[in-house]
């Protein structure tokens, strides 16, 4: 009933994870087998204000809520307009004093908005979320604000590659090739992380079906770097308004000594700032690969 106010404020606010596309996929794939609570908030005029996307993701013994998409989101909270403001706080106050639970979990807030303060919480724990804004600038003048090192690297690193391996990199643009390289960017996380890969069970459903609404959307960047011959680095995200959001990433162990993961990382940022973004957004995630950036 909301969709068309849930992407209005995705747009408005250029957050991706707020789209109905996202939510309502999330929804289906994972949220299966337990309960929404799930209101909106209006003006008196029946104006939607603000959409509070929560769940029971347990009710026994301790009932516990938390947004919708938790699991997968990178940023959540109350869907609207103005999400970070005290009327936003003030909407999903209401609704706590409202619902009958135990415990309250808030994923993904932004920090310097003082949501635990507004709601009475703590903070359990704070992550990185590191923005690299190109302010107008061309590759060379990104290249030229980094360290000498830094650019001998990244030149001499892809170079070698494209000498030693004949590296390639596709863009994913064809739907029917969609579920093939979802299958190697599965596979390359998988090895990469040794099992304790983010793509699992009902997760890899759900981003199955949302790379291809993606796809279908022009959100979708699904790139493939391929060393000889063969698929050797992934890397998935989004172009959302004029920011390119880095999700995932995966590559094969045995091109660890070529930092392909790296390479490809690089030519992604390259790659937005040829194509119009004005930013590109690392997600979650403090690691020090970024910040070199």
């Amino acid at each position: 009933p909301v969709r068309h106010e849930l992407d209005e404020f995705a747009e408005a606010t250029g957050n991706i994870f707020w789209t109905s596309d996202w939510l309502t996929l999330w929804w289906q794939h994972v949220g299966e087998g337990h309960r929404l609570a799930t209101y909106v908030a209006c003006e008196p005029n029946g104006r939607v204000d603000a959409v509070l996307p929560l769940y029971f993701v347990r009710e026994r013994p301790v009932r516990i809520l938390r947004f919708v998409g938790h699991t997968d989101s990178v940023r959540l909270g109350v869907v609207s307009r103005a999400p970070d403001s005290s009327a936003a706080a003030d909407a999903l106050r209401v609704l706590l004093a409202r619902l009958d639970f135990d415990v309250f979990v808030a994923d993904h807030l932004p920090l310097g908005e003082a949501w635990a303060a507004r709601l009475g919480g703590r903070i359990l724990r704070t992550t990185p979320s590191p923005v690299l804004h190109f302010d107008g600038r061309t590759w060379e003048k990104i290249l030229a604000s980094l360290s000498a090192n830094l650019r001998q690297q990244i030149g001499r690193r892809e170079r070698r590659l494209i000498r030693e391996h004949g590296l390639t990199y596709r863009l994913t643009t064809d739907p029917d090739r969609l579920d093939e390289d979802l299958d190697c960017l599965f596979a390359l996380h998988d090895a990469r992380w040794r099992g304790t890969s983010t793509f699992g069970g009902s997760n890899q459903a759900f981003h199955r079906a949302f790379a291809r609404r993606a796809l279908e959307r022009g959100w979708l960047r699904l790139w493939i770097a391929e060393a000889d011959g063969r698929p050797a680095a992934a890397w998935y995200g989004f172009r959302f308004g004029d920011a390119e959001l880095y999700y995932q990433a995966g590559r094969d162990p045995a091109f660890d000594p070529t930092s392909i993961g790296f390479v490809l990382l690089v030519h992604t940022v390259r790659e937005a700032l040829a194509s119009g973004a004005t930013e590109y957004r690392f997600l979650e995630g403090g690691e020090s690969y970024k910040y070199r950036l």
